[in-house]
């Protein structure tokens, strides 16, 4: 049964500046049910040449084993421009018990990023 009054909301990225591909630690989501919102905040590129962003959701059965892209849950490529906060609607019943958020950067001169990710989800009762 989910309680629909105790939201969660996990880390999935800590805020953090990067300068290279970034993966999370595995999140177990395996109590959360419904649907869930994935959102990236992520600040205008503070260095580089060309720099892009791109952040997405893998998911695994373990928390150690081989993850895989959740279709759907990619965000719009972040570039120099601007600062980003961007959400995407997740089913999470969907899912596979653990998940990552991954964070590529590209770009050349050290492209640098600061972003955080977070998971909100209903717990279940």
């Amino acid at each position: 049964m989910i309680d629909y009054s105790t939201s969660t909301v996990k880390a999935l990225l800590t805020s953090q500046t990067i300068t290279s591909t970034t993966t999370g630690s595995a999140v177990d989501i395996q109590r959360l049910d419904g649907r869930g919102k994935l959102v990236l905040i992520a600040g205008a590129a503070s260095a580089g040449t060309a720099p892009t962003l791109d952040v997405k959701l893998t998911e695994c059965d373990t928390s150690g084993g081989t993850y895989t892209d959740v279709t759907g849950a990619a965000f719009t490529q972040v570039t120099d421009a601007a600062d980003s906060t961007q959400s995407l609607s997740i089913n999470l019943a969907g899912l596979k018990r653990y998940v990552k958020a991954v964070a590529t950067v590209g770009g050349t001169s050290t492209p640098t990023f600061s972003l955080a990710v977070i998971l909100d989800g209903l717990q279940e009762a």
